[in-house]
């Protein structure tokens, strides 16, 4: 739109100074000639634009104009805090528009907030529950919606879940932040008192209810997954390493838990230390890959591999 151009351009002279026309046009993806239109419309709006002929000529506004952009929205403010996670936290399109309003200061009716906004969403942090690049989670945007809302506004949360290994049933959280890792995004809430981490695209349903999250007023977001991700690691699942080819490589990691090492053998193959969550999965898991994967440890593994191959074995001895 042009109302959005003609803001951008005087964004864009306020931070970087003089700039050519040729210089807009290529920063705003519009002819020069369009580029001299607009800068005739600010003039005529009393904008204070003026140009300098010469070699180091173009446009300028004069020193110490300054204008007012109120007409960023809420979400708009949201996609410039979370510095391009809109896309992972259903802003996209926001973020989109924001970035073309960028401004030296938000509106005032947004300061109070900004700041707790910006600290619940965390976007990539180091510590992560897998170390490989799994497929994007796709979530209903009326899903996101509702569980940004509630995040943000400290409400409590109704969510229609679906765990693993369970049927999807109605439970009340308190909601704490919102994380996003390798495309899949988390929520870190409290239920009963006790923390809980959700996929959200394993919610089927979600509603912001109107009573206030229990929860505290200030959070590190970054130490609270941090501290969880701990915990789910440090859990009975069982650690292993893997020889596989490559090839395998991927149906590995879809049936592992999650992915602690990976490094490269001599004779192409990867070793992977991995984790399932009992020893009776790993069994499971390996069992699918044949002699394309090898169990290294534990030893407990190996055993259970050699006794079933054993027993298949003997299974087939008649066969010539």
């Amino acid at each position: 739109m042009r109302a959005d151009r003609l803001v951008s351009l005087v964004l864009l002279l306020r931070r970087r100074g003089r700039l050519t026309a040729d210089v807009l046009a290529a920063e705003l993806e519009v002819s020069t000639r369009t580029v001299l239109r607009d800068i005739e419309a600010l003039s005529a709006a009393g904008v204070p634009v003026y140009a300098e002929r010469g070699r180091h000529g173009g446009f300028a506004l004069l020193p110490g104009f300054r204008t007012e952009l109120t007409g960023l929205n809420h979400d708009e403010t949201l996609a410039l805090l979370t510095a391009g996670s809109g896309e992972a936290f259903g802003l996209g399109p926001a973020l989109a528009s924001a970035m073309r309003k960028v401004v030296d200061a938000l509106p005032e009716t947004h300061r109070s907030t900004a700041d707790d906004a910006a600290r619940r969403f965390l976007v990539e942090p180091e510590t992560d529950l897998l170390s490989r690049r799994p497929v994007v989670d796709e979530v209903p945007d009326t899903t996101m919606s509702e569980v940004r809302r509630a995040v943000l506004a400290g409400h409590r949360l109704r969510i229609h879940y679906a765990a693993t290994g369970g049927p999807p049933r109605w439970r009340t959280v308190d909601p704490i932040g919102l994380v996003t890792v390798r495309d899949r995004i988390y929520l870190l809430a409290t239920r009963d008192g006790a923390d809980r981490t959700y996929r959200l695209s394993r919610m089927l349903a979600a509603e912001e209810l109107s009573e206030p999250a229990r929860r505290p007023t200030r959070v590190d977001l970054d130490r609270a997954w941090r501290d969880r991700c701990a915990r789910f690691l440090s859990d009975d699942h069982v650690a292993v390493q893997v020889s596989v080819e490559p090839a395998r490589r991927e149906e590995l990691l879809t049936n592992a838990v999650a992915v602690r090492a990976e490094q490269s053998e001599p004779g192409g193959r990867l070793r992977l230390e991995v984790t399932f969550q009992d020893l009776r999965h790993a069994v499971w898991a390996l069992w699918q890959l044949g002699p394309d994967a090898e169990a290294l440890t534990p030893p407990a593994l190996r055993t259970a591999l050699r006794d079933r191959a054993t027993a298949l074995a003997v299974r087939y001895t008649d066969i010539d």
